[in-house]
């Protein structure tokens, strides 16, 4: 039985799938594509796929990662063909390797949140402020976790944040935490954002671009 870490591309209208649904497409797929998955042992078995860092309804990925365990040899460039025959529009897979760190060593990630406004004085304006709140250090919003609902200073969460506007479109660029230990939904982030300064965008878009380890390294 051998590991290997998919890494997959979530684009389009594909962005809004689940993750609930993200499961069910790639354990269709890896049973369409003939790879020889591990199942699970016990009463109910089930194909192993574990997704290290579930995206959020409605943000994209430029390479996420899944772990799937094999029972035969198979080069991972017949694996990555293989689904990618298979898997609908706006999920491709980029590449296929083998686990170099541990799941539980995921502690942050990068992501690109693009934001559209009417006018190209509201995005400079709405750049310069979001600059701004970040580097005072203090940007309370309400987060959900298991424990409930509670007031959280979100700053806390992010590591590193630039945000640049041309024309009507801001570009934030930020590394938030992630992981088991503390997460923070980028649009979250994004949207206490706009209603720090009561303005709204036309239109949101978010791609998480990377993950990190606590220590900065990249994921692998």
């Amino acid at each position: 039985m051998n590991s290997v870490r998919l890494w997959y591309k979530k684009s389009g209208l594909a962005i809004y799938t689940s993750h609930l649904d993200m499961n069910r497409c790639f354990t269709r797929a890896v049973r369409m594509a003939g790879i020889p998955l591990w199942y699970t042992e016990g009463f109910n078995p089930h194909p192993y796929l574990n997704f290290l860092l579930p995206l959020p309804l409605g943000t994209g990925a430029e390479k996420d990662p899944i772990d799937i365990r094999i029972t035969e040899d198979i080069s991972f460039d017949e694996i990555k063909s293989r689904l990618n025959a298979v898997l609908p529009g706006g999920i491709e897979i980029v590449a296929v390797t083998e686990p170099a760190i541990k799941v539980s060593e995921v502690a942050k990630a990068g992501y690109e949140i693009i934001l559209e406004f009417l006018t190209p004085e509201e995005a400079c304006a709405f750049a310069a402020g979001a600059l701004a709140v970040i580097e005072s250090g203090e940007l309370n919003a309400e987060k959900r976790s298991k424990r409930g609902i509670k007031t959280v200073n979100l700053c806390s969460f992010v590591s590193s944040f630039d945000a640049s506007s041309e024309g009507g479109r801001v570009k934030i660029k930020a590394v938030i935490s992630a992981g088991p230990a503390e997460n923070l939904n980028a649009a979250l982030l994004a949207d206490s954002l706009l209603k720090e300064f009561g303005a709204s965008a036309e239109k949101t878009e978010i791609t998480r671009t990377e993950i990190f380890t606590a220590d900065g390294k990249i994921f692998i």
